[in-house]
């Protein structure tokens, strides 16, 4: 789908697409509303803006679709294709690394309860456990910045890549 055929499409068809990139209830239907969009770029930007600003409970329905870092993810759903398309540098992940991002998951979900979020496109495992670890120090507070950062990264990617 390009930027004209997303801006022509049923709004059935975009907010099931626009689900993909965000599990949140009011994501899809509050970026949809804003068509035409001038560009992909001013699309991706309101993505992001839509993102960041979510209430806490739809956040949590958001990370409720994203799989853990380093799980094998399965299924043929648009959500399971970008995430193991995101998560492609795990498959060079050590063992020991792995071993690691597992636990620290574990610890991250016990500590926050819910899922460790970050936008694996563009990073190593190696990166992402140093950020896995760096985000268990932080207080509820401090985290949830972080968190709707990487959602709405996330978020820009999975729109920018359904319109190009």
């Amino acid at each position: 789908m390009d930027l004209s055929s997303f801006s022509a499409a049923s709004l059935d068809e975009v907010t099931g697409a626009l689900r993909a990139c965000n599990a949140a209830a009011s994501f899809a239907p509050t970026v949809a509303a804003g068509r035409p969009y001038p560009s992909v770029d001013a699309l991706v930007a309101r993505a992001g803006e839509v993102s960041q600003a979510l209430p806490w409970d739809e956040v949590a329905q958001a990370l409720a679709a994203h799989p853990r870092i380093g799980d094998r993810v399965s299924g043929d759903s648009a959500e399971a294709a970008s995430s193991r398309q995101e998560q492609a540098a795990m498959s060079t992940a050590e063992d020991d690394v792995r071993a690691a991002l597992l636990q620290g998951n574990r610890d991250y979900e016990a500590r926050f309860d819910h899922v460790f979020l970050i936008r694996a496109a563009g990073r190593t495992p190696a990166e992402m456990l140093a950020e896995l670890r760096r985000r268990l120090a932080h207080s509820a507070e401090q985290e949830r910045p972080e968190v709707l950062e990487q959602l709405a990264q996330i978020t820009e990617l999975r729109v920018r890549g359904l319109v190009s």
